[in-house]
């Protein structure tokens, strides 16, 4: 995405792309109507959440591409939530696929391409300042949360939410809101009974169909 300043400080302008890249932007391609797709997907969700009480940073639907959003400083961590062991968890623990985890587990990885986001805790969080524990609270709250609404909205249209990443900021009144996107670039989604996989490892994967596979998760959550 791009981000775009208005009249507004508040507020600023944020632009869905059909750019799309993998292993640290080490693969990148252009995927027709990719963008809308996604904007339409993160959009839903985004009000969804709003709905059940989540702060986030969407305000309004500008176009296919664009969306208005709140202004945001970013904190420099990605809070990763897993329902089924699968992608990197696998590799790193060598645990098998497909492993339903019960409870959900929770990770945090610093935002960092060149240091290819590392694994990290709360205490170095709040060593290096990248966050406060209130701050820290409240983003596993949250993505817990997000998790139990989602999951079940994926559940009801024949999806499974496998894992997601999700990453907040500080609003301007010091609140800590949902930024960034939620869509199949930031989700592992897979058909409930086929476990076919309908997201962006599609893409890092070579197996083709991508912006159809997101179209699918699109049309059965009734985003497009």
């Amino acid at each position: 995405k791009s981000m775009f300043c208005t009249d507004d400080g508040g507020l600023l302008i944020a632009e869905f792309h059909d750019d799309t890249t993998a292993f640290d932007g080490g693969k990148h391609e252009l995927l027709k109507n990719k963008g809308r797709t996604n904007n339409r997907i993160s959009t839903f969700l985004m009000n969804v959440l709003a709905a059940e009480g989540i702060n986030t940073h969407f305000v309004d639907t500008l176009s296919e591409h664009e969306v208005l959003v709140k202004y945001l400083t970013m904190i420099p961590l990605e809070c990763v939530i897993r329902n089924i062991a699968a992608g990197s968890l696998c590799r790193r623990l060598g645990v098998e696929e497909h492993l339903e985890l019960k409870p959900a587990l929770f990770e945090l990885f610093l935002k960092n391409d060149d240091l290819h986001d590392p694994l990290v805790n709360e205490n170095h969080a709040i060593s290096f300042g990248w966050a406060t524990q209130a701050q820290l609270d409240a983003m596993k709250v949250m993505t817990f949360k997000i998790n139990e609404v989602l999951s079940k909205l994926f559940s009801d249209a024949g999806l499974l939410l496998v894992d997601a990443k999700y990453e907040f900021g500080i609003d301007t009144d010091g609140n800590v809101c949902l930024g960034d996107e939620i869509s199949p670039d930031s989700c592992r989604i897979w058909d409930a009974e086929t476990q076919e996989t309908l997201d962006k490892d599609r893409f890092r994967k070579d197996m083709g169909d991508v912006v159809e596979s997101y179209e699918i998760i699109a049309r059965r959550i009734g985003a497009l």
